[in-house]
């Protein structure tokens, strides 16, 4: 009896180191999609902007076979305690990566109308604003692998930067709109692309905050002052 328990408790471990090296194939599948996207808006390459579009597939393919995977471990394995944890944050950032991929997909959609007509301005703030966000990916999916509550934290704290190079580049393009009315087309869909950015930052906080739960069982969302690390 002891063996055959033994072998089961193995067999899970695998599955859930299984789940982890599934979600972060995605999460890089997600990081080259958002990275492209961005090119092809300061680069105004419409070719890597419909690669984009074409290749959002994979993404959700991977999201469904990942939901699939986790909810047979809930059902077979009955998980508790932190094997619970784990797999419940699997399911909830498997569904922030593909939002991400899905905001991708409308930058890249934006690009294309953009590079039907003359660049509107020299971009400054997106550029660095996108880098921002990023980072963001990047560091979340770090957190999640090396259960690192301080990363998670940094990238919680880091989200005010991206609202507020929003905010500064809302006011800029509304000051293009109103001394020009030409411009409003090309302006409003650089707002929705900041705004897509500043979206992709919040589903980055969000798999920082489950990155927390995960590891010490506590819940941060919604609080108004962050713990300190």
């Amino acid at each position: 009896m002891e063996m055959m328990e033994g072998h089961i408790y193995k067999a899970f471990d695998m599955e859930l180191k299984e789940l982890k090296e599934r979600l972060l194939y995605e999460g890089g599948l997600v990081e080259r999609a958002f990275q492209d996207a961005i090119k092809a808006l300061l680069d105004r390459r419409s070719e890597v902007a419909e690669k984009v579009i074409e290749d959002d597939d994979i993404i959700n393919a991977k999201e469904v076979e990942i939901d699939e995977f986790c909810l047979k471990l809930l059902a077979l394995r009955q998980p508790a305690a932190r094997d619970l944890r784990f797999i419940t944050t699997a399911i909830k950032i498997n569904y922030d990566l593909e939002r991400i991929g899905d905001l991708a997909v409308n930058v890249s959609e934006r690009v294309l109308e953009l590079n039907k007509e003359p660049q509107l301005k020299p971009y400054i703030d997106l550029p660095t604003m996108a880098s921002i966000v990023q980072l963001m990916v990047k560091e979340s999916l770090d957190a999640f692998v090396r259960e690192d509550v301080e990363l998670a934290m940094k990238v919680t704290r880091d989200d005010e930067k991206v609202d507020q190079l929003l905010d500064q580049i809302f006011r800029e393009l509304l000051t293009y709109m109103g001394q020009d009315l030409r411009t409003i087309t090309r302006a409003t869909r650089l707002l929705f692309i900041a705004k897509y950015l500043e979206r992709a930052a919040d589903h980055a906080v969000n798999i920082a905050e489950l990155v927390i739960f995960m590891v010490e069982g506590k819940i941060i969302r919604h609080l108004k002052v962050l713990p300190e690390e």
